[in-house]
């Protein structure tokens, strides 16, 4: 497996530092820091892009070899570019499976903001992203990841990504998926819909919904458990709006991550990557891990 650590000199990049070194990875995995040094601000001035590139190297060379004390294999990068985009084109050429990315500032409410780097990297990464807020204690400290769907491939695939990672004992997973109700703004715009739409219609409606919630549920909880593990069974399938269910349960329920899906295709940032994925990994308080289908030209290994 490669992970591709991604960080600056803030102090959210120590945050990720810390996330991959006590987090529990397969043996075989490599792991590489990375830092792009945007020259952009320092093109006419060749002693301060001298200066930035030496502090690249220092930054990354003390972060690979904090990883490497955890027992993983780490070697440092670094490269002069744009790190909103610069990343995830590393990520592609070396062949990276999971990215790793600080988040940067608060909101005026106390909410975490996605700095514009996480968020290119989240638009156009050719892997599963994840946006590290909260590191594990440890290595052994137990998570509670809360699993957002909805029943669709790439929600799937995301709940077999979840299956195949190593989670420390006693961890507990939550599925969710919400079940959408039908807004209607005005009493006219209601009045307009009855008239359209019979009553049996908009019950029939209501009830494919709740049904493709059920399915996305059960299929989600039967990858799990089959992977041997723990899913808590409570409140499953809440009705409400999407993202604004997904954060407040992951508050309430004290989610250390949340995974979901990417919706997103290719081109204009991949049509702003799906409202819901990134309006949760914008929001959220904890880490949310976006997860998707690996996209990549080379293999494995170093990155030369």
């Amino acid at each position: 497996m490669n992970i591709l650590v991604a960080i600056d000199n803030s102090p959210s990049s120590d945050t990720v530092l810390q996330a991959a070194a006590a987090a529990t990875w397969p043996g075989d995995t490599t792991i590489c820091v990375l830092n792009i040094v945007n020259v952009t601000r320092f093109e006419r001035l060749p002693a301060l892009i001298e200066a930035a590139t030496r502090e690249s190297e220092r930054l990354v060379e003390e972060g690979a070899k904090r990883i490497c004390k955890a027992g993983y294999e780490a070697f440092s990068r670094t490269s002069p570019g744009n790190p909103r985009s610069d990343i995830s084109c590393f990520a592609k050429e070396w062949g990276a499976d999971l990215i790793l990315v600080g988040s940067h500032g608060h909101s005026a409410i106390g909410r975490f903001l996605l700095g514009s780097v996480a968020q290119g990297v989240l638009r156009t990464a050719p892997c599963s992203v994840e946006i590290v807020r909260t590191p594990p204690a440890s290595s052994s400290s137990p998570r509670k990841v809360l699993f957002a769907t909805d029943g669709s491939d790439c929600s799937v695939h995301a709940a077999h990504n979840v299956a195949a990672g190593l989670w420390p004992q006693r961890s507990v997973f939550k599925v969710l998926s919400v079940e959408e109700l039908l807004v209607v703004g005005t009493q006219m715009e209601a009045a307009s819909l009855s008239a359209v739409y019979p009553a049996s219609l908009l019950e029939e409606l209501t009830t494919q919904a709740r049904d493709r919630t059920r399915s996305a549920v059960e299929t989600a909880k039967d990858i799990l458990l089959r992977a041997g593990l723990k899913v808590d069974d409570t409140n499953s399938m809440p009705l409400g709006e999407p993202r604004g269910v997904i954060l407040d349960t992951a508050k309430e329920w004290g989610a250390d991550l949340i995974v979901v899906g990417s919706h997103g295709k290719r081109g204009l940032d991949r049509f702003l990557l799906g409202s819901v994925s990134e309006a949760v990994a914008i929001h959220a308080s904890c880490s949310v891990r976006v997860a998707r289908e690996r996209q990549h030209s080379k293999g494995n290994g170093r990155a030369d």
